[in-house]
């Protein structure tokens, strides 16, 4: 099986992988049509469903002559721009030097090479090996202005995954400024279809909401700077009838961190096209000749086995393929951080005694969270004085370090660097390195700036800081944390005209920032953080094996945040820690060891202040961590099935990991109720094999395969709220 072929006959382009097929035709005066993306149809092209008609008010174009049946505003196009007679929602805009805006693209060439395409300064999926993957470049232009534009497609077969990009070349004699540039376009010859996207807030993000299309435009965005706790640049559309286990899902990944945009339209005949890229909200980029742009990647997967059966697929090609850490299948530190422990009042010897507690519970890592830094009292000040605060760590940190090394455990850091707080020498004297609107009053967020980070100088001063101090000190992991949206969108540093190119060069600025941190330490742990979720995407995982989920750690919250996270995203990128209660965000109380099953699903470790622990508690404490170290493997490699969730009004969240061999599993939860005369609750396990037998570790009873996945198991019978679920089996027939 070719991954990527030409008919040179019929002119049809098939991408194959392992289960789906997508196709796209050269047809009339060059224009590039989609044909199909979905479950394999054969060696069969399905250019017959191209169906001509003459539409009322749909227009053709000059080239077509009399036939008006040829109209781009219904025919399922490839990438569409504006002005070309299509009235939907385009993937393309530019504005030329004689102010017009209109943009005809079509076929040039194409190329197929072996390998993946990479983006200059942006995340992308990678190819270990060069016939993991096979890239197709096709050529779209545009006559009138000399511009080219770079179809760019990433076959993977084995993963089930076809990414896409745009390099966009000014080829023509004059500057070209790029209003809108969308990484990719998809066109459905239907509009039945449900559409699932992760909405929330700071503390409460992507929280599943799913709607069927309807006519007119769905819309997903952030305009935030950021990926930002509202919105998640993931989207999924599905069949209305798919479940966890059935059902067609096409999935839609953006890996980029900053401003983004979805958008789903069904026309005037019930078809649909879904658009993803950078928001064109506050963005033009201007492109001389010779010069080019690349927009970020979409990561696109289909799978006619559910939603269950696509987050799997994500879930491996992110670890197999995006993520580049050394920890991405190996054990991560559990570790224990100091923030909700002491906030900023501390001092070494509160600090030290924390870690030697963690020692005795048989932690790996501590981790000094804010405050260690220049005059940070409170989180009004200190903000870009990346130098060592000796008048709380006497002795300064690498001291601290050292102690700590010493009792055997790893050590950790928390670094903001993007903000600025205006009471820091930082800005005291560079009041210029931060985003202003000249002559205006800026917004402050959390008494912090942005950085100017699209400036270089300001990006080697931070990071000269922040890699000095991890680099005397031996730090061993690194919490990078962003705690506002951008804003005070200028930079003093680039002329009027490209000022719209502000949003997109800072997030280009993080991850050359980024970049350079996991280059010069390539050992180093990294998580990235924005107040938790608020750049939780498919762009930071390429930097960082671990995101911190969300900065709220009730466990019962953390159920629905955990949920909605798992659609798109790894379990083992997930930051989740056991933390104190009553719970710092929101009052209320679980049982430590439901606390405890809920940060399993995740990178697991603790938030609170080890020193006040009660023994029944640091006993507990031990067990936990004795357990999870025996289902780390599940969560890190394993596959992820969704049993039950948030949404569907029962008393029970169940989730469950089985290891590739299906030869272990562990099947995790919450009772969320106590009830009177209670029902017995039965659970149908997944993943296993029918005929195998599954010895349960706890009682010794062995059962079916098939068994625990059609009769099902009976959950634990609750005394109380929230009570914790844990069953773990192994395979004793010995096949």
């Amino acid at each position: 099986m070719k991954a990527i072929s030409f008919d040179e006959k019929t002119r049809v382009f098939s991408l194959r992988t392992n289960n789906s097929v997508y196709q796209m035709q050269v047809r009339d005066y060059n224009t590039l049509i989609h044909l199909y993306y979905g479950a394999d149809v054969g060696d069969c092209e399905v250019d017959y469903r191209i169906v001509m008609l003459d539409r009322g008010f749909s227009g053709n174009p000059y080239e077509a002559g009399d036939d008006r049946t040829f109209s781009l505003d219904v025919l399922p196009q490839e990438y569409s721009g504006y002005g070309n007679g299509d009235y939907r929602i385009n993937a393309m805009e530019c504005e030329h030097e004689d102010g017009s805006d209109a943009i005809a693209l079509r076929y040039l060439r194409h190329e197929i090479k072996p390998g993946k395409y990479a983006l200059e300064g942006l995340p992308a999926m990678f190819a270990r090996e060069a016939d993991e993957a096979t890239t197709l470049d096709i050529t779209l232009a545009d006559a009138a202005s000399g511009l080219q534009v770079h179809l760019l497609y990433g076959v993977f077969p084995k993963l089930d995954v076809i990414t896409r990009a745009v390099r966009v070349l000014n080829a023509g004699e004059k500057v070209v400024k790029i209003k809108r540039a969308m990484s990719m376009a998809m066109d459905f010859p239907n509009m039945h279809m449900d559409m699932i996207h992760f909405y929330g807030r700071h503390a409460m993000e992507r929280q599943m909401e799913r709607m069927p299309l309807h006519h007119g435009v769905a819309l997903v965005e952030s305009k935030r700077g950021t990926s930002s706790h509202q919105h998640n640049p993931f989207v999924i559309l599905c069949d209305h009838n798919a479940s966890e286990r059935s059902g067609s899902c096409y999935g839609f990944a953006l890996a980029y961190s900053g401003n983004f945009r979805c958008e789903v339209e069904v026309d005037q005949i019930d078809q649909t096209r879904l658009v993803m890229g950078i928001h064109p909200y506050h963005f033009t980029f201007g492109l001389r000749p010779g010069e080019t742009f690349e927009t970020p990647e979409v990561i696109m997967a289909y799978s006619e086995h559910g939603l269950g059966g696509l987050s799997r697929l994500y879930h491996d090609a992110y670890r197999s393929n995006l993520i580049r850490s050394r920890y991405v299948t190996s054990p991560r530190p559990i570790l224990v951080n100091n923030w909700e422990a002491t906030y900023f009042q501390f001092d070494d010897e509160k600090l030290f005694s924390i870690a030697k507690e963690a020692k005795d519970l048989g932690l790996d890592m501590f981790v000094l969270d804010d405050g260690w830094f220049g005059k940070r009292d409170t989180d009004c000040s200190g903000l870009g004085d990346w130098t060592v605060n000796e008048q709380k760590l006497s002795g300064g940190l690498k001291r601290l370090v050292d102690r700590v090394h010493g009792l055997g455990l790893k050590f950790g850091l928390w670094v903001e660097p993007e903000m600025v707080s205006e009471d820091s020498e930082l800005y005291r004297q560079h009041p210029d390195w931060v985003l202003r609107v000249p002559g205006r009053l800026m917004s402050r967020s959390r008494y912090q700036l942005n950085l100017d980070i699209t400036r270089k100088e300001v990006r080697d001063h931070v990071m000269d800081q922040i890699c000095g101090i991890i680099e005397e000190c031996g730090i061993d992991y690194i919490k990078w944390d962003m705690n506002r949206s951008v804003d005070n969108v200028y930079s003093a540093a680039l002329s009027a005209d490209r000022q719209g190119e502000v949003f997109h060069r800072y997030v280009l600025g993080v991850y050359e920032m980024m970049e350079r941190l996991v280059t010069q330490f390539p050992n180093l742990l990294f998580e990235n953080c924005s107040g938790g979720g608020g750049r939780f995407d498919a762009g930071m995982l390429y930097y960082s094996p671990q995101i911190w989920c969300s900065d709220n750690t009730d466990a019962r919250d953390r159920l629905t945040i955990q949920y909605g996270t798992s659609f798109g995203y790894p379990i083992s990128t997930m930051g989740a820690h056991v933390s104190a209660c009553p719970n710092h965000q929101t009052g209320c109380t679980t049982p430590f060891e439901t606390r405890a099953v809920v940060a399993s699903a995740g990178t697991f470790g603790f938030e609170l202040d080890l020193t006040r622990m009660t023994a029944e508690e640091k006993a507990q404490a031990r067990e936990q961590i004795r357990r999870y170290r025996e289902i780390e493997p599940l969560v890190l490699c394993g596959d992820y099935y969704r049993l039950t969730g948030p949404y569907e009004k029962k008393n029970y969240i169940v989730w469950q990991f089985v290891s590739k061999d299906k030869r272990e599993t562990a099947v995790c939860g919450v009772m969320l109720h106590g009830e009177a005369n209670p029902h017995i609750h039965l659970i149908d396990l997944d993943g296993l094999l029918p005929q195998a037998r599954y010895q349960d570790l706890d009682s010794g009873r062995v059962y079916s395969g098939a068994a625990l996945m059609k009769a099902g198991l009976p959950l634990p019978i609750a005394r109380g709220d929230c009570q914790p679920i844990l069953f773990r089996f192994k395979r004793v027939d010995g096949e």
